[in-house]
């Protein structure tokens, strides 16, 4: 079995503002460990996957910061998407590249800035992954299993139909439910049956690329004039001028939610998204005060504070609560309870044309 990678790596990572900034996203920046987040992500699938087989899948603004950290994966396996059109695009157009060079492949779809722990048992999962999606061309995606009422995650909810494939649990899907209420997420916290969507997914290449000609006909027909333009043209040239072409749609709503035959590996591995600011809290150590501080720091009377300087001393008395973080032009100062909204920030930088701090 060839078994290729294809690792998202187009976002911006707004929610870890102001570290994370349009010229070096999230997925570039060295938020746990001595290896950028990408780095990391590459050095996993390298267990499985030979670098020869991983693509990633980015905008021109981050091909360059690609090579520079990824010297040894081949400059040809770097897709350049023109403009975001969301995640079916990404799986589709890689799916037709993939198709080309390793035509029976099994394709691992991932994000790059996600962080593992358990990186051996994260491997098994994969195997055990592309050996369920060979078995009737099923699709296969990975569940993590929640700890906390998370409203910031879709989730995965699975049927009683449960196998076991390399001592996993292997169980089939029900439906796919988006970000639930507070209210909501505890019900399926203690339901027993629903997942975080890890937006990981593994298919046959194949495979996908037939759905997609069944369900989003539109799609796989932008795809196969590119398939046969790129016979005769520099492949670059036809995905800039074809791909705004694409419906800006996930593969979540375009494919998942509405096929059968899905399944879901549910996943204990020391999984986080590091999807803002309050993600350090569960990947770092805190003091005896419940803080996470980096750099140059003095705190008194401060309590369960993610605070982060840039070279600077930051100083803090009486605080609990806060997120600090400072970087060479700016400081943001806003409360946990906000961190999910720091890309209102960016929204009203925009708005003023501050565009110099994005």
């Amino acid at each position: 079995m060839t078994i290729t990678a294809v690792i998202m790596a187009g976002g911006k990572g707004e929610r870890f503002w102001p570290k994370s900034r349009t010229h070096l996203p999230k997925q570039f920046l060295n938020i746990s460990g001595n290896k950028s987040m990408i780095q990391q992500t590459i050095a996993r699938l390298e267990q499985l996957i030979d670098i020869s087989q991983v693509f990633i899948v980015t905008n021109e603004l981050y091909a360059e910061l690609i090579r520079a950290q990824l010297p040894s994966l081949p400059v040809e396996n770097i897709i350049i998407e023109p403009v975001g059109r969301n995640t079916a695009p990404c799986v589709g157009l890689a799916s037709l590249i993939i198709e080309e060079k390793f035509p029976d492949s099994t394709m691992v779809v991932l994000p790059s800035d996600h962080i593992i722990e358990n990186e051996e048992g994260f491997v098994h999962i994969l195997q055990t992954a592309a050996d369920v999606s060979n078995e009737n061309n099923n699709l296969v995606t990975l569940g993590i299993k929640p700890t906390y009422p998370e409203t910031g995650y879709g989730y995965i909810e699975s049927t009683k139909q449960v196998s076991i494939v390399n001592d996993l649990e292997v169980h089939k899907v029900n439906k796919f439910v988006e970000k639930p209420s507070l209210e909501t997420a505890q019900m399926y916290l203690d339901s027993g049956n629903f997942f975080w969507n890890s937006g990981i997914f593994i298919w046959k290449t194949a495979v996908i690329r037939q759905y997609i000609k069944e369900l989003m006909p539109e799609m796989y027909d932008v795809l196969e004039s590119m398939k046969e333009a790129f016979k005769f043209s520099d492949r670059n040239e036809v995905i800039r001028s074809e791909f705004y072409k694409m419906p800006d749609q996930s593969i979540d709503y375009g494919i998942m939610e509405k096929v059968n035959n899905i399944y879901v590996i549910p996943c204990i591995f020391g999984w986080d998204d590091v999807g803002s600011w309050t993600a350090l809290d569960r990947i770092n150590e805190r003091d005896e005060h419940g803080n996470v501080i980096k750099g140059n720091i003095l705190n008194l009377d401060t309590k369960r504070c993610i605070i982060e300087s840039n070279g600077k001393l930051i100083a803090t008395l009486g605080v609990e609560d806060l997120i600090i973080v400072d970087t060479e032009d700016v400081t943001l100062i806003c409360t946990k309870e906000k961190a999910q909204e720091v890309k209102l920030l960016l929204k009203e930088l925009r708005m003023q044309k501050l565009d110099q701090y994005l």
